[in-house]
């Protein structure tokens, strides 16, 4: 059954504005906000996505993408049906799209309890919101979080960052970690490509850097799209300036998907590029995902420039860390 929804406010006539994102949906009676799941049922938001839980599986931490937080170790992860986004080249749109295909949302009622046992049993060290867009189950994610917190375990938000302020805040003391999409640097991007705003995402980028929760940021870079020099080193620069030169940037392959299935893969020579501009913009660590067996997702230290963490794909095959420094130049690279 729905449970009643956070972060809202009810308006004249039965409507009701919802506060979670920021679409900042007005929401009649009998209906839905853009995600699909916050339906007002006679002047009150509910949430349909609580006891949905669609994907469930235990990945190694590097998988969600987070290289330098909790490495080498194991994360629970969890999502439900259902977006606030609307991205065309969405790898998971068998998922995030259902809300607007079928009837009935499709999952598992598995309670936040039960969630933190499963984790702690298969001796996780964190458990990541993910999969779909962890915002839209905000009341699952919200109270599994505090469970997982008081069992010693790390909460990870893999999100679009599109939430309202006032959700952000109600995480702040629960989410340790957060992998943000940067999707492209332009405001048209997001509107025609993502049915979003592009403004939202880079105050909040900066809002959780400030939280001091350990972010790390992906960007899907598709050939044609967002792969200009221009827009390629305006949002190195960005982060940068904005998140910090040891904020891990991912960029990442795009594979023929969804409402862009007629599109090419993105060459490895254009992500190869974005690495090296990303470094030449000051970032300290640029990844290349996607591409297994590229040897360009190695954690490679600022300071003497030894490799200090190889990685083939999702698995850490050796790192040569230690208390989170480089063993020769004693450089800080991961905050343990």
């Amino acid at each position: 059954m729905p449970i009643p929804a956070r972060l809202w406010q009810a308006l004249d006539a039965g409507t009701v504005k919802c506060l979670l994102c920021a679409h900042f949906c007005s929401i009649a009676p009998g209906a839905k906000g853009l995600c699909g799941v916050r339906e007002n049922r006679q002047g009150t938001l509910v949430s349909l996505s609580y006891d949905k839980v669609a994907a469930l599986h235990l990945d190694p931490v590097e998988k969600k993408p987070l290289f330098h937080f909790l490495v080498g170790t194991q994360t629970l992860s969890l999502g439900t049906p259902g977006c606030n986004l609307r991205c065309k080249f969405c790898q998971n749109w068998e998922l995030s799209t259902t809300p607007g295909t079928q009837d009935r949302l499709y999952g598992q009622d598995i309670a936040p309890q039960k969630i933190v046992d499963m984790a702690k049993a298969a001796q996780a060290s964190s458990i990541a919101y993910t999969y779909s867009e962890p915002t839209i189950f905000f009341e699952l994610m919200y109270d599994t979080a505090k469970i997982a917190r008081d069992n010693d375990l790390a909460n990870i938000m893999v999100s679009n960052g599109f939430q309202s302020p006032k959700c952000l805040q109600e995480l702040q003391p629960l989410i340790q970690a957060a992998n943000i999409d940067l999707k492209a640097f332009t405001n048209h991007f997001y509107e025609d490509v993502c049915g979003a705003r592009l403004k939202p995402v880079l105050n909040n980028l900066v809002w959780i850097k400030k939280a001091g929760w350990h972010l790390e940021v992906t960007t899907l870079v598709i050939a044609g799209f967002n792969d200009s020099d221009a827009e390629l080193t305006q949002m190195a620069r960005f982060i940068v300036h904005e998140l910090g030169a040891d904020t891990p940037w991912h960029v990442s392959r795009f594979h023929p998907c969804h409402a862009m299935s007629d599109c090419r893969p993105t060459p490895v020579e254009t992500l190869k590029r974005a690495q090296d501009i990303g470094k030449a913009q000051g970032l300290y660590y640029v990844f290349v995902g996607n591409v297994p067996g590229s040897g360009l997702e190695n954690t490679i230290c600022p300071g003497c420039g030894d490799v200090l963490i190889h990685r083939e794909g999702f698995r850490v095959m050796s790192n040569s860390l230690e208390k989170g420094r480089c063993p020769k130049c004693d450089v800080l690279i991961v905050k343990e």
